[in-house]
This record gives structure tokens, sequence and C-alpha cells, in this order.
């Protein structure tokens, strides 16, 4: 029980209370007090400065707003913004004091984030297990009945706010819910305990619901698994929430799984298959385990078999662990040499090796030590014949290059391996193929060992997807394996399920939804549709009905007539009949529905979550053979879903699916979108050192150089007029080939000066004061031993009490580097010494890259760079400059033999491939070239580009209005290439068509999103939709006239055409202005020149 104050009351589902005490979720009132305390003092300071403003205020936004009534700053959350004549009022609710107030725009305040370190004081509640009644009369059978009803009377607020008037009001949590708490609520009057829902339902003005009466039989007498759970994220603010998923009602003892061999999961700890010392480590640790995936797991490894785990999560415990109480039975290896490894660890890289590998010394010491070793290798061969893997040493964790480098020199080594592990076995596949094959044969080749005869033999991988290689390795190379998946979107690749991606505009869903659906089956053929929302399952429900489908229709919960849903499902039906279930994916758990043949996404699953609990419905017909399974998946694709598109098509060539190929020309929009979306991100740090991004898709930083920002620096600008020679002076070292540093010599001259006259300044013990306030992005003196630099603040640490010390993130910005320091040690600036710009500059050395394609070098070859050149000036050729970037090829360190000659110490590049960690990268400088290049020219430019002997023809296009978007359709038939470019106030289309080139360059008379804009073929007719940034009505399309474009007056016809009420008054639509006075003129010159050559310029 928990006890609660009530702080306003709507109705018994929707009330909020602030929570007294109870449970642990409470909070003291003398921290809420602080917390006021603490933003009227800030905000009362602070509020008229632009920092505290937010740049763009939405609903839902979290914000600081000052109160009148209270007469206090308070935390609040933006419900409604209106517009007025001049100004704008923020309805906004009181997340503290559940109010709701009006408020000015302009005195809005962002909130930060220490004002955000407790719970909303404001808890939204529920009853739980209740609905409201009416009285339902039946003329025609002269009786009434009390019926479910969607909303409460007023009698029965009434009624349930004077029973809250009580003095004490407590509360028990039966359900947490996205944004409420569902309870029953007790109240204490003239001493007797009543229950308000009970109390309820004896009125007569409520219900109970009969799935949640069954919990709460079911709870009597224990406690519920609900109360269990945590609720203090419910309460929290939702900017600290690290992602907001769409919840899906799955318990942890019905989430989906997919096997191919029965396997008993282990509910807890003390059930799981490992060794007693690991379990006492375990939880000494406080392990919180197993979970879903490791229940599965853990008992088929344990136990020996060959198994694929195939899930979302990454840790490696879900194979480890079992393996290390495997190896605990010494009498199973008792035939084998005791000199070499038992267990083989393969991972897709240095770092992920190294992760596997810290788990494994902190679980590998519970009884018999197992000695693990992470083997890391360079290319000389010295090294690699001198490895010598130590006596007692039972598990390996290396690389796939590293291991063949290995067993190259010593190829008797793993003789006595008896467990392979693939850590990652998709990304392995996906990374090195061969190499993996090629370990594999290994393996296979050495199990005809005499004495390995007796011992276990194991293959065990891990992953994330399935795809056709690891098929490969189920079917060749493992022994009847146990496949545990437990994600639902991987086991449909894994079963066969027809994958089938339908592109549509979002206003033609139930047009293609219905084009799906067979009217005639051959066979027996069940479909569920999963929409989004109530009001849209029911949109969807008459769509089919009305073409004579059997169609049913289940609510969210568990119904009056969710049984009849049910027991017309299960029922068997005869080949040729189509039955059609719609539902909402709050549906999913209740109805348990696995024997689906078709699942249609009307509405696109918000996470993969959902998509594998939709996809479960198919799992009966899930068939893992070379016969092609009967079920299928169709998901409908509109231009809202474009920022999920590519996931979409890396899903379908997973799956070895048709594959439209309008979605590569949506993709490849998609991505260009994205990718112009980042122009304003930081050059990506891989291109720069590599020439390439392994990972662009998920990298957030900018892949094209612009021209604008990446400008030379006043600095690199000057290092260019050397003629290409400079002297580089590195002062840190990032690592093996990425420096910051300054360029000296003769342009160096200026900083040397600069140093020598805030050496003699600060000398003077008067000018060494300490600043009274730090401000961010200011310039600071900093003294450090004997030296003094010039530094930048990049952000302050927040300051508990005036006058207290406090740390401040700096960057020495003419060395490159950053840190730490107190506010104390900074010291104020003169003006003369801020003149000189900052002289940092970064250094890459081109043309060499970490063996093994690794994304990063190994600490090792950098700590050996570091030694070697920190400090010391090197001469440099420049080979390109970007920004404040200078790339550089060669480095060499220079030793003057005497006055007229020197010699070449060493060069950097040859150092690091001499230590066998890095190999040559001839196409570095060429890929950078190449994207220079290509931004030379900006891109709108270059599409306007025709040469002189080029003619095209403009399309004639048809456009309307709509409420949010315009239409655009080209009317050009049998297509055989087109690219459509959309701007924000621009779209450029290309085709060809019978033989004949098209070209439309039009410009907008108004902006548009052009991220949620797209172009699709329809009929076989290209159709563009420009969503608009403004919902107004457009009075024409483009800026300036053009005769090839006029306004599409079929689709007034054909709207009302579609119209099921002949009887009922005409719509009336809203033809744009001045389309009427000028299209009939456009129509008849458009008829006669729409195959006419047009010039770009005319556009």
């Amino acid at each position: 029980m928990i006890e609660v104050i009530i702080l306003k009351i709507e109705n018994p589902d929707c009330f909020w209370v602030y929570i007294t005490g109870g449970r642990k979720i409470v909070v003291n009132e003398m921290e809420y007090e602080t917390l006021q305390t603490e933003m009227n003092q800030f905000y009362n300071k602070h509020y008229q400065c632009v920092d505290a403003k937010p740049c763009v205020l939405e609903e839902g936004q979290v914000c600081a707003v000052y109160c009148e009534e209270l007469k206090s700053w308070c935390r609040a959350v933006v419900n409604s913004i209106i517009s007025y004549t001049d100004y704008y009022i923020a309805e906004c609710f009181l997340v503290d004091y559940a109010k709701t107030i009006p408020v000015n725009t302009e005195k809005i305040c962002v909130v930060i984030k220490p004002f955000v370190r407790l719970p909303y004081r404001a808890t939204k509640f529920r009853l739980y297990c209740v609905k409201p009644v009416t009285l339902r009369v039946n003329y025609y059978n002269d009786n009434s009945e009390i019926v479910p009803a969607n909303k409460w009377d007023i009698a029965a607020i009434q009624y349930f706010q004077n029973l809250l008037n009580a003095t004490q009001v407590e509360a028990k949590i039966c359900a947490v819910e996205e944004d409420n708490f569902a309870v029953y609520l007790y109240v204490t009057i003239k001493g007797e305990k009543v229950c308000v829902n009970d109390a309820l339902v004896a009125k007569n003005y409520a219900c109970y619901e009969l799935e949640e009466t069954n919990q709460k039989r079911d709870s009597e007498g224990g406690k519920s698994r609900s109360e269990e759970k945590n609720p203090v994220r419910l309460l929290w603010p939702m900017l600290l929430r690290e992602s907001k998923e769409l919840k899906l009602n799955i318990t942890t003892t019905c989430l989906p799984v997919v096997l191919s061999n029965k396997i008993e999961p282990c509910s807890s700890l003390e059930t799981a298959p490992l060794f007693p010392a690991l379990k006492k480590v375990l939880l000494r640790k406080q392990f919180q385990g197993p979970n879903h995936v490791q229940s599965y797991s853990w008992p088929a490894i344990a136990r020996g078999y060959d198994s694929l785990i195939i899930s979302s999560e990454s840790d490696p415990l879900s194979y480890l662990l079992p393996i290390i109480t495997f190896l605990q039975s010494r009498n199973c290896y008792i035939s084998l040499s005791p000199r070499q490894g038992v267990t083989l660890v393969i991972c897709p890289g240095q770092r992920r090796a190294e992760l596997v590998f810290e788990h494994l010394k902190m679980y590998s010491h519970c009884s018999r030590p197992l000695h693990p070793m992470l083997l890391f290798l360079g290319m000389k061969k010295e090294e690699i014949k001198s490895v010598r893997i130590p006596r007692g040493c039972e598990i390996v964790v290396t690389t796939p290059p590293i291991f063949l480098r290995l067993l190259e020199h010593h190829s008797l080594l793993f003789l006595r391996l008896c467990h392979l592990v693939f850590d990652e076995v998709d990304v392995l596949f996906s990374d090195a193929k061969e190499q993996i094959l090629t370990i594999l044969q290994y393996y296979k080749s050495n199990l005809s060992v005499e004495e390995k005869e007796f011992v276990p033999q194991q293959i065990v991988a891990v992953g994330n997807h399935w795809d056709k290689n690891i098929e490969v390795l189920t079917k060749e190379f493992m022994n009847d394996p146990y496949i545990i998946i437990t994600s639902m979107g991987e086991a449909a690749i894994y079963g066969k399920v027809q994958q089938v991606v339908q592109l549509c505009l979002e206003c033609d869903r139930i047009s293609t939804l219905l084009q799906t659906l067979d009217f005639t089956p051959t066979d027996a053929q069940k479909t569920l549709i999963f929409t989004s929302c109530v009001e849209e399952r029911d949109m969807v429900y008459k769509a089919v009905e009305s073409i004579s489908i059997f169609c049913l229709k289940m609510n969210p919960g568990i119904g009056f007539h969710a049984d009849y849903i049910v027991e017309q499902w299960n029922k068997t039906i005869s080949p040729g009949t189509h039955v059609v279930l719609v539902l909402t994916d709050d549906c999913t758990v209740a109805a348990k529905f696995t024997d689906a043949t078709r699942v249609i996404h009307f509405s696109f699953p918000p996470t993969p979550r959902i998509f594998g609990a939709r996809l479960h419905g198919l799992s009966a017909n899930f068939q893992n053979s070379v016969e092609k399974s009967k079920a299928k998946s169709i998901l409908l694709l509109t231009e809202k879903n474009a920022c999920h598109v590519v996931g979409v098509l890396n899903y379908l060539e997973r799956a070895e699916a048709f594959i439209p190929p309008d979605l590569y020309n949506f993709t490849r929009g998609v991505l260009e979108a994205k990718e112009e979306k980042r122009s304003g991100q930081p050059f990506c740090s891989s291109i720069k050192a590599y020439g390439i991004c392994k990972n662009k898709n998920r990298c957030p930083d900018r892949h094209r150089i612009n021209l604008q920002i990446d400008a030379p620096s006043k600095v690199a600008e000057e290092a260019l007029q050397t003629g290409g020679i400079i002297t580089i002076l590195p002062l840190f070292i990032v690592d093996a080939t990425n420096y910051l540093g300054r360029v000296v010599g003769k342009w160096g001259n200026l900083y040397a000066a600069l140093e020598t006259e805030m050496k003699d300044y600060y000398q003077e013990s008067s000018n060494c004061t300490p600043v009274d306030k730090v401000e961010k992005l200011a310039m600071y003196g900093l003294r450090e031993e004997n030296s003094f630099h010039r530094v930048q603040v990049l952000d302050v640490e927040q300051k508990e009490e005036p006058g207290a010390f406090y740390n401040v993130d700096i960057k020495y910005i003419d060395e490159g580097r950053t840190g730490y320091v107190q506010n104390q040690h900074l010291l104020s600036l003169p003006e003369q010494f801020q003149a000189l710009p900052p002289q940092a500059v970064e250094f890459i050395v081109c043309r060499v890259k970490p063996i093994d394609n690794e994304a990063e070098w190994h600490p090792k070859v950098s700590r050996c760079i570091n030694d070697k050149i920190r400090g010391k000036p090197h001469e440099a050729k420049v080979a390109l400059v970007l920004g404040n970037t200078i790339w550089v090829d060669p480095v060499v360190f220079t030793k003057l033999q005497d006055l007229k000659t020197s010699i070449n110490e060493y060069n950097i590049r040859s150092e690091i491939l001499s230590t066998g960690l890095g190999v040559d990268n001839p196409e570095h400088i060429q890929e950078l070239e190449k994207l220079f290049n290509e931004a030379e020219i900006p891109h709108e430019k270059k599409e306007k580009h025709v040469t002189p002997d080029t003619k095209d023809f403009h399309p004639t296009i048809k456009w309307f209005d709509k409420q949010d978007a315009v239409v655009v359709k080209v009317k050009l038939q049998n297509i055989s290439n087109y690219n459509c470019r959309i701007f924000e106030q621009r779209i450029a289309f290309s085709a060809s068509a019978n033989g004949k080139f098209y070209l439309a360059d039009m410009e907008l008379q108004r902006s548009i999103l052009r991220e949620e804009s797209t172009c699709v073929l329809k009929g076989d007719e290209p159709t563009i939709l420009l969503v608009k940034v403004k919902k107004e009505p457009w009075c024409s399309l483009l800026k300036e006239k053009n005769h090839h474009v006029s306004f599409d007056f079929d689709y007034l016809d054909d709207n009302e055409e579609r119209s099921p009420f002949s009887s009922s008054p005409k719509k009336v639509y809203q033809i744009p202005i001045g389309v009427c006075e000028e299209e009939e003129e456009e129509e008849e010159e458009s008829s006669k020149d729409s195959d006419s050559e047009s010039d770009l310029s005319s556009c």
C-alpha cells in the first residue's frame, strides 16, 4: 500500500495524486522544496537570457514556466500552442501540481538538467479493473439493462469525488502502463476502510472487466508480479528517458521463441545448469538473470550440444558461463594432451575480443583456473613464430585473420580444440566469410584425430541476424544443432516467410490493401491485418467487409466478443475460404494466434519488437526446409515511413525477397536526404584517417566535403604558401596517424613571440589574478609549471554553492588537446594576446591503415609513435588541406649532419609499417580527392548543367492541391528509368520514355518538407507528393508561369464520382485562386507542345 494525496480529479480513469509514503519511489518533500527554491533563484536571474529560451517549442516538450497563482517557477509540459495576432499562448501542464495554465511563449524557458533530477510530483492514476456503465432502454421489448459505456457519467464522477474527500487515501499498484498506474484505491471513512473500485461497482456506476477480474482473483493471497516492477522510470521526466519505445504487453513468461529442438528453459539462477562456484560469483556480483535468451541458451550449451543463438542482445555471458561450466569437467578431456587450448572464441574485431576477454577474466577463476589468453599478432613472421600458448590455458580469444596467421606457422597448435565459438557470427560472415569457412574446414578436418574420439565436440555461434551463410554453418558443420531464435523478425527469415513490400502513398493505403487480398484462394487462408489505432482498425474493417470477405475485428482488451472471435478463428475452414481479422498491436497477446497464413502491416510497425510480435502470428507456418513456406508478410510502405526504408531494404536482402526497383530509388533518395541533413556535422573521422567509412548509414558525421565549412583555416592556408613543404610539431598524439600540433618555422615566429610576451606579462604577480566569472567559449590564460597557455572554455560545471571551486572543460587552442582545470587556475587574458588566431592544427599521415580492416589503431602502435615523435619537429609534404586539417605524406625526422647536409633519420609511415600492425592504403588520398572534386561544383548547379548538344523534352504535368500536400502527376508512359530530386523550394525530374529524354526543373512558389516528400510510380505514371510546410491552400504550383504545367480538374470529377451518397449535397472543392482564369489557356498550349523541345532555362 502507498499513501497518496489527491491533487486533481477528472474521472476514475484519470486523476492525479502525490505519493507521500509506503514505497521506495517516494521522494522526500524537502527535496521538492529545495528544487523549487533553486528554480526560483535561477530563473528569476536568468530567464531573460537568450540561452534560457527554447530554440523550438513543440507539444509534449518539457520546460520551465512561471505560475502567477503559485508565484513560483514550475516544471511543465506543453499541451498545445495557440496563435494570436502577434503572439503565441502555450497551454502548459504543471507536472508537480497537476494544474493546466496558459503561458505566453515569451515567458517559457528551457529546463536544465539539475532541475529534472527528481521525478514528477504529480502522478497519474486510474482505477484498475473497472469501466463505466450506462442504462440502455429497449423500447421495442419494453425493458432496460445496464451495459458498458465509453465515458463516465456525471453522477459517477461526483460520487467518486465525494469518496476521495476522506482524510486518508491509500492505493495498491496493480499494473504499470505507458503513462499511468492502474490501482485499487482505498479510503478510510469513519474508521472503516472502503475499496473505491468495489464501491463504484456496488452503486452500479461501474462494472469489472473480465480479464482484469480474473487477474484480481489470481493475485489474492500473494504478491502480484506487477508490484515487483520499479515504477520510478514511469515517474521520471520524459527528457531523461533514453528512448521512447511503444511498449508491447508481453509478459516475461510468454515471450516468443523459435526452437529447432525442445529445450526446457531455466527460470532462475538456482535451476541454471552452471557450476556451483560460478553461481556464488554471480550472486556476489548481484547478477540479475538469467534473462530470456540465457534461459534457453545455457541448458543447450552446458550439455555440449552444437548451438546457434540469434537474439537482439549481444551479451557474451549467454555462451561464456555454460562453456566455463563445461570446462570444469576435467575428465572429459583426460585423453588429450594438456599443452594446447580446448576452446577457441572467434570475435569480429579487436575491441569485441577485449570485451569477451574481460568477461572471461572475471568469471573463469571460480574453481579450476582456465587461464584465458587474448591473442593479438601483427604481420611480423618472427613474432608469429615465437608465439607460445601457456601451459594450462584452456580458452583462447582472437579474431579470424590473427588465428589464420598463427595457424600458418603453428599447424599443430590447436589439435586439442574441442569447443569452437563464433561471437557475432553474422558480422563475422559479413566481414570475413572466406576466413570463417577456412577455420570451419580446419576444425572439421581435425574431428577424426584418434585422441579426440571420446571427447566432446561443439560449435557455438551467437549473432543478431539470420542469413544464408548461417544456414550453411548449421547444415554443413553442425551436428543436429539447437537453434534458438528470440527475435521474431529473424525467426521469420529462418522460417522462410515470404516478405513482400508494397510501395504506395499514404492516401492510397486502403486501395493497395484491397489489391493484396486474395479473393479466391486455392487453399484455406487466414489473414491478420495490423493497424495502429482503433479508428484505423474500424476503417480497414469496413473496407474489407465491403468486398464480401469474412472479416472480424478485435478490441484492444478482452471484450464481450473476444470468445466469439477466438472461436471463429479456430474453426477448421475448407480450402478456398478466406478469414480476415483486423486488430491493433495491443491485441497480440490476448489473441495468441499463431496459425495465420498472411500478416499485412497496414500501419508500419514502430519498433522491431512490435514487427516481431506481429510475425509471431505466422509462427505455426514457419518452415525451415527446401520447400517454400506458405506464410507471407506484406508491408505497406508509404512516404511517412521514409526514415525506416534503409532498414527495410536490408531486411529484404537478408530474406532474399524480391525488391521492387522503386524501393532502390526511394532508398537512394532517403540516403541522399540524410546525408544532406548532416551538412552541419563535422567531417567523418574515418574518412579523414582512411578514406572510407565502413558504417556510413549509421555514422552521424558528414561524408561530403562542404567547401564553405571546409575552407582552409588561416594557419593552414599560410602553410600552403610554402610550396607544400612544412615543418610540423606534434604535441598531442591521438593515434598512430592522427596528431595535434603546430606548423613551425618561418610561420611559427609569431607564436614564439606571443609565448615570450605572455611569459613576461605573467611574471608579474599582479597580473596573475584569477577570473571572477568563467564564461563559456571565452579565452583565458593558464599556467602549467613554467609555461603559459591560451585556453578556451568548452563547458562549465554547475556550481553547487556560490564561491565554491568547480571544474572547467578547456581546449588548448595552440596545441589542440583538451582537459579539465579548476576555475581558480584560469587567468585573465589581455586583448593583445587574443589577436593571434589559434595555432593548433590537425595532422593526418596518409596511405597507411590498421591491419585486418580494424577501425582503430592498436594502442601498442600508437604508444610507439607517441614516444618517437611527440614534441619533435618533423619535415612534411602537404597532400591536402581542408578546414583545420592537413594531410601530410611523407613525414620525416631530419637530423642535422653538419652545416650543409642533413639525413632523414626515419619516416613515420615506414615506422608504422615496420611494427607489423599497419598496411599500405594507396586509395586514401584518391578517395579524398574524389570527394573534393565532387564538392567543387555546388550540387544544384551540377544538375542544371547540360551540354550544348543535348536537347530535352518537357513532360506534361498536372497538379492538384490537398490540405497538407500537393500532388504532382507527370504524364509519361513506358518509362525506362527516371530520377527525381526534391529540394526545399524546387524539384528536378528527369526520365527516359519512348526513346526521348524528358526534363522538368521547376521552382516552387512555396517551401516544402523535402524529407517527407517523395516520388513513386503509380500505375506506370510518376506521382510526386510534396508535403507542405504550412497547411494552407496554394494559388499556383510554380513561381513563374509554365505552359507545360496545369491544374488537374479531373481530380475534382473523380472525387465526386467516388461519393457513395448521390442524393446528398455535393462537396465543394476549393480550386486555387487564379487557376480558373489561366488553366484553360495553359491546357491548350500544353496539348500542342507537350513533346516540344525546351531549354533548361525555361523551366
